[in-house]
C-alpha cells in the first residue's frame, strides 16, 4: 500500500532514546575487547589521580575509535559524546571534545615516555600480521598547517606554496600495508634528515624480526645512509637523482640490454658509480625508455626520446627486476593517502608540537588496527576496502540500545544492506583466541 502523506504533514519529535548512528561499529569494538587493547593501555607509563573520572587509557581508546568512525578533527568528537554505543563501551561516559585538546597535552608533559611507549605497542599490535622477511619502504609526506603551531616552518610544499607545515617520516611494510613506525618533524628538514636515526629506532622496535629488503625515493640518500643498510646485510633499492656528472657517463655505456620491445621499448644497463659524496663506487642501474612512433613501415627512435631512471643498490638482480621491484614501492603512495584521508593524519590537533606527534601515532595505531581487524575477520573480498568505505558499508547503521531482564541489545536497522556479512565477521571475532 503506498502512502499518501506528504513529507511536509509528518509530524517530528525528538524523543528516541539510547540511540546510535553507529550500530555497524560494534564488531570493531569487539574485535577491540578480544584483543585486550584496553588492558594493553592501561600498562602505559601515563597515569591521573586515582578518582579521575577519565583514565588515561580510556582517552586513547576514545581517540582511537574516533578516528576510527571518520572525525577529522577534535571538535568532531562532539558527535559521538552522546553515543548510547560508545558509552556502552567506554564504561558509561564519553569525554567532552574539549577535553581531549587538554588531554594530549597534558600527556605530553606528565607522560615523558609516552611517544616510546606507543611506538611499542604498535609493534604488538602489528607483531600477527608481519611476514617472515620484512620489506621496509620509506618516504616522507607534508602535513601543511594553517596557524602558529609549534614546529611548523615553511618548506617544500607541493600544495600549498609558501604556507607552514610539517614534515613526517613514516615507514611502512611493503606486504602488509602495517606502518612500522613514524616520527613528525619541522616543515623545513630534508627527507633525508634524521633518517638514520629513524631507521636504527625502527629496528630497535622490530626486535630479531630481520628486513630484507628496503625501498626509497631520490629523497633518501648519502654515504652515512647508504653504509648503514649495508653494515645490516639489507639489501636496497633506492631512486638516484639524475645530475649530468651521472648522465655523462651513461653516455658513455654503449651497450644497453633490452628487456621489452613493444609499444614501448625498455632497455638497461648496470655501471659501477661514485658520487661525490660517497666514500666508494656503488652498482648503479639505468633504465631507459621510449614510446614507438611508428612512421608507415619504419619505427623511428631518436636520442631525445629516451627518459631515464637511476637506481642504486647493492643487489645483484638484472636491471629490469629491480625496476620492477622498485616500481612496487607507488603501493605506500596509498598508504600514506589512506592514512591522511580515512584517519586524518594531516589534520593538526593542538598547537604543541610534542602533543601533535602523540596524536599522529594514536591516529597510525588506529590505522594499524583496522589493518589487523581487515585479516583477522573480514573475507578476502572485504580486505581491500578503505576505512571509508568500510564504514559506510559496515559502520553506519542505524540502531537503539535496550536493557531488558539484565540483558543489552543492540536493536539494529532491520533493512541494513549488509546484515549477513556483518553477521559472519561477528563470527568470526566470537571465534578469536
Amino acid at each position: 500500500m503506498k502512502s499518501t502523506t506528504s513529507v511536509g504533514k509528518i509530524k517530528t519529535e525528538f524523543s528516541l532514546e539510547n540511540a546510535t548512528s553507529f550500530g555497524g561499529v560494534k564488531i570493531f569494538l569487539e574485535y577491540l575487547e578480544k584483543i585486550k587493547l584496553s588492558q594493553a593501555l592501561r600498562g602505559l607509563s601515563c597515569v591521573k589521580a586515582r578518582n579521575s573520572l577519565f583514565p588515561v587509557y580510556r582517552i586513547l581508546l576514545y581517540l582511537i575509535v574516533g578516528w576510527m568512525l571518520g572525525c577529522e578533527r577534535l571538535f568532531h568528537f562532539r558527535k559521538l559524546q552522546h553515543d548510547s554505543l560508545l558509552k556502552q563501551f567506554l564504561g558509561g561516559r564519553c569525554p567532552h571534545h574539549t577535553l581531549l585538546y587538554k588531554e594530549l597535552i597534558r600527556m605530553r608533559t606528565s607522560c615523558p615516555h609516552l611517544r616510546s611507549e606507543l611506538r611499542t605497542l604498535n609493534q604488538t599490535v602489528i607483531q600477527p600480521c608481519l611476514p617472515s622477511a620484512l620489506i621496509l619502504d620509506l618516504d616522507s609526506t607534508v602535513e601543511t598547517v594553517y596557524g602558529d603551531q609549534a614546529g611548523a616552518a615553511k618548506g617544500t610544499n607541493p600544495h600549498k606554496p609558501g604556507r607552514k607545515s610539517y614534515h613526517p617520516l613514516l615507514a611502512f611494510e611493503g606486504q602488509s600495508r602495517l606502518c612500522l613506525n613514524a616520527v613528525l618533524r619541522s616543515g623545513n628538514t630534508h627527507s633525508s634528515t634524521d633518517a638514520a636515526s629513524f631507521l636504527n629506532e625502527t629496528f630497535e622496535l622490530l626486535g630479531k624480526r630481520p628486513v630484507k629488503y628496503a625501498r626509497f625515493d631520490k629523497g633518501f640518500g648519502g654515504e652515512d645512509f647508504y653504509s648503514l643498510w649495508e653494515s645490516k646485510n639489507i639489501g636496497y633499492v633506492g631512486k638516484l637523482k639524475w645530475t649530468k656528472r651521472l648522465a655523462a657517463e651513461v653516455a658513455a655505456c654503449r651497450y644497453w640490454k633490452r628487456f621489452v620491445d613493444e609499444d614501448w621499448i625498455i632497455e638497461g644497463i648496470a655501471l659501477i658509480y661514485k658520487a661525490t659524496s660517497w666514500k666508494k663506487p656503488r652498482r648503479v642501474v639505468v633504465i631507459r625508455k621510449t614510446q614507438v612512433i611508428e612512421d608507415g613501415q619504419a619505427c623511428l627512435v631518436l636520442d631525445t626520446d629516451w627518459q631515464y631512471e637511476a637506481i642504486v643498490t647493492n643487489l645483484e638482480w638484472e636491471p629490469i627486476d629491480l625496476w620492477r621491484f622498485y616500481n612496487q614501492r607507488c603501493s605506500m603512495e596509498n598508504y600514506i593517502k589512506e592514512a591522511k584521508h580515512g584517519f586524518s593524519i594531516n589534520r593538526i590537533a593542538t598547537s604543541d608540537f610534542e602533543a601533535n606527534e602523540i596524536d599522529l601515532l594514536i591516529k597510525l595505531l588506529a590505522y594499524n588496527l583496522f589493518e589487523r581487524f581487515k585479516r583477522d575477520c573480514c573475507e578476502p573480498v572485504h580486505q581491500g576496502y578503505t576505512i571509508a568505505r568500510f564504514r559506510l558499508e559496515f559502520f553506519h547503521c542505524a540502531a537503539t540500545l535496550i536493557r531488558h531482564s539484565r540483558n543489552v541489545i543492540l536493536r539494529l536497522a532491520k533493512d541494513f544492506a549488509n546484515r549477513h556479512v556483518w553477521k559472519r565477521i561477528e563470527a568470526r571475532i566470537a571465534i578469536l583466541e
